[in-house]
C-alpha cells in the first residue's frame, strides 16, 4: 500500500504540479528539439555514466581504461553527422511548409479578389479588402506563419493598398478593450504560478460524489468558477492536468477531458473577459459609438444560461458510463496556504468593485470608473512586492499573440466599416426581413456554430460583426442589431464539435489524446442544446437588459 501511494503521488506531481505556463504550450514543446551539439554531449554523458556504473567495483586504473575504450570517436562522428542531417531536413521541411502555406494564401486571396471584382462587380477598394481577408483567413487557418505575425499584417497591407491610413490601422491595436484582456491575463498568470487552480479543483472534487458523474460535475463547476476571472483557454490549460491524473481508464478519462473542454467554453460566456469574441463584441460596440454592456450586467445576463448549459453538459457526458468509485486521495497533499488566500482576496475585491461600478438604472448610476482601467489596475497590482505574486519574467507567459489578434480584429472591423463592405450583403440579409425575429435569431445561431468549423472564433466574430451592423441597418433597430451580434458572439463559444473550433477544444484535443469522433458525437448534442437555449434566452431574457443608445 505504501508503494502504491508513492507511485500515485509521483503521478500527481508529474501531471498536476508541472503544468505548462500560460501561452507557452508550443514554446515548451519546442524545447524538445535538441541541437547536434547537445545530442553529442547527451550521448557522451550517457556513455560515460554507463561505463562508470559498470566499473564501480573495479580499480581506478581499470575504470579509466574502460571509459576511454567505451567512447568510440567514429561512432560519435557518425551520430553528429546524422543529427546534422536530421536538423537540416527539418529546416527544409519547415521552409517548404511556409512557402506552400504562403503561396496558397496568395492564390486564394487573388481568387477572392477576382470573384469580388469581376463577378460581384464590387469597387476596386472593396475587392482588394475582400482579397486581403482571403489571404489573412488562409494564413490564420494553415498556420504557415505564426499567429502574431499574421495578426500584424493589416498594419502593412491596409495602408499599402489604400484601405486605411497608418494611424487608423495602428490605433486599433491600442483599443481600450485590449487592456481589459491584459489585466485579466496578469491575474490568470498569478493563479497558475501559485497553484490556486489546484486548490479550487480539490475543493470542488471534495464536494461531489467520488464517482464518474460527481467528477464530471466537479470539473464543470470548477471551470465555471475559474472562468469568472480567467479566459476559457486559460481554464482549459489549468484543469487539463487535473482531469488526466484522476484515472487511467480511457473511457472515463475521455469524459473528464471533454468536461474540461466543454466546461471551459461554457465558462467563456460568463464574463466579458471569458473569451476573445466577448471582448471583440464590446470593443466593436464602442467603436460604433454605442453603449456597451457593463461587467455585472453581462454576468446577470449570462449566468442563467451558463448554469443551464453546465447542467446539460453533465447529463450528456454522464450518460452510459458506469458509476464506479474513484480514488481521489492523490489530491490530499494539496493544501491552502496564505498565498492562495491573499490572491482569493484580490479576486473577491475585484468582483466587488466591478459590482459596485455597474449601474442599475434608474436607481443607481455606479461608481463611474472605466472597467478596462479597473482590470488593468488589478493586473498591475500582481507585481507589487510582498503584496502581489509576479515579477517581470512572468510576463513572458502572457500570450501577446492573442493581443495582436485582437488588434487585427478591430482593424478589420474598422476597414469593413469605412469600405461599407456590409452593404454588399444588404440584399442577402433583406431576405430575412419577413421572418419572425426569433427565426432570424435561430438561423444566426446555426450559421455561427457551423462557421466556427472553418474559422477561429476570434476571426469569425471580427469579420461578421461589421457585416451585420451595416447590412441589417435598413430593417433592424439598434437594439435588434446589438442583440443579433450578441447572439452570434455567444454561439461562437458553443461550437463543441470540431477540435479546432474553440481554444479549449484545441487544447484538450492536442494534449489529452482523445478521439475526434468522441468530441464530435458529444459536442453535436451539446451544440444543439446551445442553439435552442441561446435563441430562447435572447428573445425572452436578454432583450430586457439592452438599453442601446449613442455614447456621450
Amino acid at each position: 500500500m505504501q508503494n502504491t501511494s508513492t507511485r500515485d503521488r509521483e503521478k500527481l506531481d508529474s501531471n498536476i504540479y508541472h503544468t505548462k505556463p500560460l501561452g507557452e504550450v508550443s514554446h515548451m514543446e519546442s524545447k524538445e528539439d535538441i541541437s547536434p551539439t547537445a545530442q553529442y554531449d547527451k550521448k557522451l554523458d550517457s556513455k560515460t555514466l554507463e561505463s562508470t556504473n559498470n566499473t564501480e567495483t573495479s580499480s581506478q586504473q581499470s575504470n579509466q581504461t574502460h571509459n576511454t575504450d567505451s567512447i568510440n570517436p567514429q561512432q560519435i562522428t557518425e551520430d553528429t553527422s546524422n543529427a546534422n542531417t536530421t536538423q537540416t531536413e527539418k529546416q527544409q521541411e519547415k521552409i517548404l511548409g511556409v512557402l506552400l502555406g504562403v503561396g496558397l494564401a496568395l492564390i486564394i486571396g487573388a481568387i477572392v479578389f477576382c470573384f469580388a471584382y469581376f463577378y460581384l462587380h464590387a469597387t476596386l477598394k472593396v475587392s482588394t479588402l475582400i482579397g486581403i481577408m482571403g489571404l489573412l483567413v488562409t494564413l490564420w487557418t494553415n498556420k504557415a506563419l505564426p499567429m502574431g505575425v499574421v495578426s500584424l499584417l493589416p498594419i502593412i497591407l491596409f495602408p499599402s493598398f489604400g484601405i486605411l491610413d497608418t494611424k487608423s490601422a495602428t490605433a486599433n491595436y491600442a483599443n481600450p478593450i485590449i487592456y481589459l484582456f491584459l489585466g485579466g491575463f496578469m491575474i490568470a498568470t498569478a493563479t497558475e504560478k501559485i497553484g490556486l487552480h489546484r486548490v479550487i479543483a480539490k475543493w470542488f472534487l471534495a464536494r461531489f460524489p467520488k464517482n464518474t458523474k460527481g467528477v464530471i460535475s466537479a470539473l464543470g463547476v470548477a471551470s465555471v468558477a475559474l472562468g469568472t476571472a480567467l479566459s476559457n483557454s486559460t481554464v482549459a490549460l489549468l484543469l487539463l492536468p487535473v482531469a488526466m491524473s484522476i484515472t487511467d481508464n480511457k473511457i472515463l478519462r475521455t469524459r473528464f477531458l471533454l468536461a474540461v473542454a466543454f466546461g471551459a467554453s461554457i465558462s467563456g460566456i460568463t464574463t466579458p473577459i471569458g473569451s476573445p469574441p466577448n471582448l471583440i463584441y464590446l470593443g466593436f460596440l464602442e467603436s460604433q459609438g454605442l453603449s456597451g454592456i457593463s461587467f455585472t450586467t453581462w454576468i446577470f445576463m449570462m449566468a442563467p444560461l451558463t448554469f443551464l448549459m453546465l447542467f446539460m453538459m453533465i447529463k450528456i457526458l454522464s450518460y452510459g458510463v458506469s458509476e464506479e468509485s474513484l480514488n481521489l486521495s492523490l489530491f490530499d497533499s494539496i493544501h491552502v496556504n496564505g498565498t492562495h488566500k491573499r490572491l482569493l482576496v484580490f479576486i473577491a475585491a475585484l468582483l466587488v468593485i466591478l459590482l459596485l461600478n455597474s449601474p442599475i438604472r434608474p436607481f443607481y448610476n455606479g461608481l463611474g470608473f472605466n472597467e478596462n482601467v479597473i482590470l488593468l489596475a488589478f493586473g498591475l497590482m500582481m507585481f507589487i512586492p510582498k503584496i502581489g505574486f509576479l515579477d517581470w519574467d512572468d510576463t513572458k507567459s502572457i500570450p501577446y499573440e492573442i493581443i495582436f489578434l485582437f488588434g487585427a480584429g478591430f482593424c478589420i472591423a474598422t476597414a469593413f466599416s469605412q469600405a461599407e463592405l456590409g452593404g454588399a450583403f444588404t440584399s442577402f440579409f433583406a431576405r430575412f426581413d419577413g421572418l419572425p425575429f426569433i427565426a432570424f435569431i435561430f438561423f444566426a445561431c446555426v450559421f455561427s456554430i457551423i462557421a466556427t468549423g472553418f474559422l477561429s472564433t476570434t476571426a469569425l466574430i471580427a469579420i461578421l460583426l461589421p457585416i451585420i451592423e451595416v447590412a441589417t441597418q435598413p430593417f433592424l433597430s439598434d437594439t435588434s442589431r446589438v442583440l443579433l451580434m450578441l447572439v452570434v458572439t455567444i454561439c461562437a463559444s458553443f461550437s463543441f464539435m470540431i477540435p479546432i473550433s474553440t481554444p479549449p477544444n484545441a487544447i484538450v484535443f492536442a494534449q489529452g489524446g482523445i478521439k475526434a469522433w468522441d468530441m464530435i458525437r458529444f459536442g453535436f448534442l451539446l451544440s444543439l442544446v446551445g442553439i435552442v437555449c441561446v435563441t430562447l434566452f435572447s428573445v425572452w431574457y436578454w432583450w430586457s437588459f439592452l438599453e442601446v443608445k449613442p455614447l456621450g
